[in-house]
C-alpha cells in the first residue's frame, strides 16, 4: 500500500480576452476496490459559478462557468489517495458463461460495442484473434492481447492527437498513453471481451522515499471484464497496482476527457498541464 498525494494542474491561456467560457473537469479520484480517497479539493481562477455531480459512469465531475472577462483559466486538482496492489480472480469464467454474464449487464454490454475512436482495422482484429487464441479461458486471452498491443505499439507523443483514432494509431503503430489505451480496447472488443477507458494518473518511479515528490503523469490504461473488472496498463507493460491512481472509466477518452468546454470572445487558446505526485506513507 503507498500514500500519494496528487497535484494537477490544468487550464488554458487566451489569446486575447474571453467575456465567458464553460467547462467541466473530471479531475478528482473517487474510492473503489484498491483505493481509498483519503481528501480531495479542486479549485478553479477565477473564481466561478459551479456544481458537482457523479456521472453516468461514476466519475466526479465539476461543472462550471465563468462569466466575467479572463485571458485565463487556470484548475488545480489536489487529492491524497491510498492505493493497494490488486489481486486477479483466482476463477475466471469460461466463453460461455462470460456471454451469458454480459448479456445480463447493461454496462459490460455497451463496453462491448466499437466506438469512432476505439472501431479497430482488420489487420488489428487478426492480431488479437491470433494472440487471444493462446488463452485458456477469457481472462488469459484478454491478457495476452493487452500484451501483445503494448509489445507492438511504441509510445511517442506529437504524432497523434486527442481525436486521433485506433485505427490510425495502429497504422503508425506509435502514439501516447491514449491512444495504445484505444487499441487494445479495440481489439479486446473485436474478441469478444468488455473492455472500458480508464482515466488516472502514475507516479513513474516505484522506489520513490517517502516525502519524494516527482514529475507524474495524467495517464490513461484499460479494464476487461472477465467475471470482474481487471486492469492492465499496455504503455507500461505491466498490471495495476500502487502505482496507478484511478479517476475514472467510459467508453473512450471521450467519457472522461480531465477538462473540456467551449469559450467566447477569443481567436485562439492554449492548453498547459502539469502533475506533481508525491509518496507520503
Amino acid at each position: 500500500m503507498k500514500r500519494l498525494r496528487v497535484t494537477h494542474s490544468t487550464g488554458y491561456r487566451y489569446g486575447a480576452e474571453v467575456s465567458a467560457s464553460y467547462n467541466e473537469a473530471r479531475m478528482l479520484p473517487v474510492s473503489g476496490d484498491r483505493q481509498l480517497v483519503l481528501h480531495a479539493t479542486l479549485d478553479v481562477q477565477p473564481v466561478s459559478s459551479h456544481h458537482q455531480y457523479t456521472d453516468y459512469w461514476g466519475t466526479r465531475v465539476l461543472a462550471f462557468d465563468v462569466l466575467n472577462p479572463h485571458r485565463e483559466l487556470a484548475i488545480t486538482a489536489t487529492s491524497l489517495v491510498e492505493v493497494l496492489e490488486t489481486a486477479h480472480a483466482a476463477e475466471p469464467l469460461g466463453w460461455q458463461e462470460l456471454a451469458a454474464t454480459v448479456a445480463r449487464s447493461g454496462e459490460c454490454v455497451q463496453q462491448l460495442r466499437q466506438t469512432a475512436l476505439t472501431e479497430p482495422p482488420a489487420s488489428l482484429v487478426a492480431m488479437a484473434a491470433e494472440a487471444g487464441a493462446a488463452g485458456e479461458d477469457p481472462c488469459a486471452a484478454a491478457h495476452a492481447i493487452a500484451v501483445a498491443v503494448g509489445e507492438a505499439m511504441a509510445y511517442e507523443s506529437g504524432v497523434t492527437g486527442v481525436r486521433t483514432t485506433a485505427g490510425e494509431a495502429w497504422e503508425v503503430r506509435r502514439g501516447v498513453c491514449q491512444d495504445i489505451a484505444h487499441v487494445a480496447i479495440g481489439a479486446l472488443r473485436s474478441a469478444g471481451i468488455p473492455a472500458r477507458y480508464v482515466s488516472g494518473y502514475l507516479h513513474p518511479k516505484a522506489d520513490a522515499a517517502v516525502g519524494e515528490t516527482v514529475v507524474g503523469e495524467s495517464h490513461a490504461w484499460v479494464e476487461w471484464f472477465c467475471g470482474e473488472w481487471h486492469g492492465y496498463d499496455p504503455t507500461n507493460g505491466i498490471e495495476i497496482g500502487d502505482q496507478h491512481v484511478r479517476v475514472g472509466h467510459g467508453r473512450d477518452y471521450t467519457d472522461v476527457a480531465p477538462l473540456r468546454g467551449v469559450y467566447s470572445g477569443a481567436a485562439g487558446s492554449e492548453l498547459f498541464v502539469s502533475v506533481s505526485i508525491t509518496r507520503e506513507g
